[in-house]
């Protein structure tokens, strides 16, 4: 049997000298991203449309990070991007593609009507693809192609639970049995579109030495109805929601050396959700 060094343990995990590109980097999960990649050494980027400040979130952590807009649809804003990160870091090493829409309806009175999907808007559903899917092929050409000509690279698709399953609509209810929202087309659609993207991608790269994974959380509690939050909770294994930093250990690990033999692959990280 092979001996292991312990002592190189911990060194698998570390980004020490790799830069790594969050879009959609001030979100509630994107900033947790940064956050985490930072702490192991990496020189971060925050990459998120203007109106989002990621140059001030940036600031908030400390040296080696910057911040830079972004429009994940617009591929002249995705180049100007990657020249300013590698004339300031000289490297790209670490992709999140992170960035996406969830659909939000802002007067609830209508929210059941617009989301369900026979009334669902054409316009809504073209512009989750065009965020979702077309900004993932977009980041993942600009920035991956750096990656592919030095010869290494790890690029995270954030996908879902639901690019893996069909939602279920009755987590929706509330405790009167009211429908008050439909989980909406778009957003599993595009989800499940990432998860094979990434295994083309990971082909097509391969012998470039650029991994290419998924990464699939699970719901995150953020303030939602109570009723929402227990049944969601309900359906897990753990019995809970995600926290907004669950996800940070499972990053680092797709990110670095400790999954040096990972590829293709879906990560899913959702407390049990999809087991049964």
């Amino acid at each position: 049997m092979e001996n292991i060094n312990k002592s190189t343990i911990p060194q698998l995990f570390s980004l020490v000298g790799k830069t790594a590109i969050v879009t959609g980097g001030t979100g509630l999960i994107g900033k947790k991203h940064c956050e985490a990649l930072k702490a192991v050494g990496a020189n971060v980027v925050v990459a998120d449309i203007a109106q989002a400040n990621p140059k001030a979130f940036a600031e908030t952590l400390g040296e080696n990070a910057l911040g830079v807009n972004i429009d994940v649809t617009n591929e002249t804003s995705l180049i100007d991007a990657k020249n300013e990160i590698l004339a300031r870091f000289g490297s790209i090493d670490i992709l999140v593609n992170n960035a996406a829409i969830n659909d939000m309806f802002e007067n609830p009175e209508l929210a059941a009507s617009l989301s369900a999907f026979e009334k669902y808007p054409l316009e809504s559903f073209r512009k989750s693809l065009e965020v979702n899917v077309l900004g993932v092929f977009l980041c993942s050409q600009v920035f991956g192609a750096v990656m592919a000509e030095q010869g290494s690279g790890s690029i995270i698709n954030i996908a879902s639970t639901y690019g893996i399953v069909g939602p279920d609509q009755s987590i929706y209810r509330n405790e009167a049995g009211e429908q008050l929202f439909f989980k909406s087309p778009s957003y599993p659609t595009t989800k499940g579109a990432i998860i094979n993207f990434t295994r083309y991608l990971a082909a097509y790269w391969g012998n470039k030495g650029v991994r290419v994974n998924t990464l699939s959380p699970g719901g995150v509690e953020n303030s939602q109805d109570e009723y929402f939050v227990k049944n969601y909770s309900a359906k897990t294994l753990l019995g809970r929601m995600a926290t907004s930093s669950d996800y940070q250990g499972a990053l680092i690990y797709l990110a670095s050396d400790a999954s040096a033999y990972m590829t293709g692959t879906n990560l899913v990280v959702d407390g049990g959700w999809t087991a049964i």
